[in-house]
């Protein structure tokens, strides 16, 4: 292994605990999801994308209906994931929280008619589904995940000279 590599791969155990580069690849995800949900073809009926409301017929992947509070709102979530990422405790806390909001989000959709104006987001089943899998899967994640890296984890992922302080 060259010590580029290295030295990549110890800085990311040791300085990030799993819980925070799970918030990250969350927060990665949702970034991409974002600028997904605004490139023509993979989101489909792209010229029908409105601002909000159950109006907007566009569908990320032809599945999830979308619209651009819709993008808006994965892009500021992607931003906070990124961003919080930086200490395991707002890490952890990103990923409970978010988890709790996408379960809420799943109620909602399941509440709401998709036809009436209540459905701001907008919400389809496909979304409600997704966002029952999110919330869940965040949840689990934020409990899961340890804030703190061992010694040990530096080590499996760094090799047995990794070194440096350990959080």
């Amino acid at each position: 292994m060259s010590s580029t590599r290295a030295s990549t791969s110890s800085r990311l155990s040791v300085h990030r605990s799993p819980v925070q580069l799970t918030s990250l690849l969350v927060g990665i995800a949702f970034l991409v999801v974002g600028v997904l949900g605004f490139v023509p073809g993979i989101t489909t009926d792209y010229g029908q994308l409105s601002w909000a409301g159950p109006d907007s017929h566009a569908h990320l992947l032809g599945v999830f209906q979308v619209s651009v509070l819709h993008n808006v709102l994965h892009l500021l979530f992607g931003v906070a994931g990124v961003v919080l990422s930086r200490w395991p405790g707002a890490a952890k806390a990103y990923l409970l929280l978010g988890g709790v909001a996408y379960l809420g989000l799943w109620v909602y959709g399941l509440v709401v008619a998709q036809d009436v104006q209540a459905n701001f987001v907008p919400l389809n089943a496909a979304d409600d589904w997704l966002h029952l899998g999110l919330g869940a899967g965040m949840l689990l994640l934020g409990l899961l995940m340890p804030r703190r890296t061992s010694t040990g984890t530096a080590q499996t992922y760094a090799g047995p000279t990794a070194g440096g302080d350990v959080q």
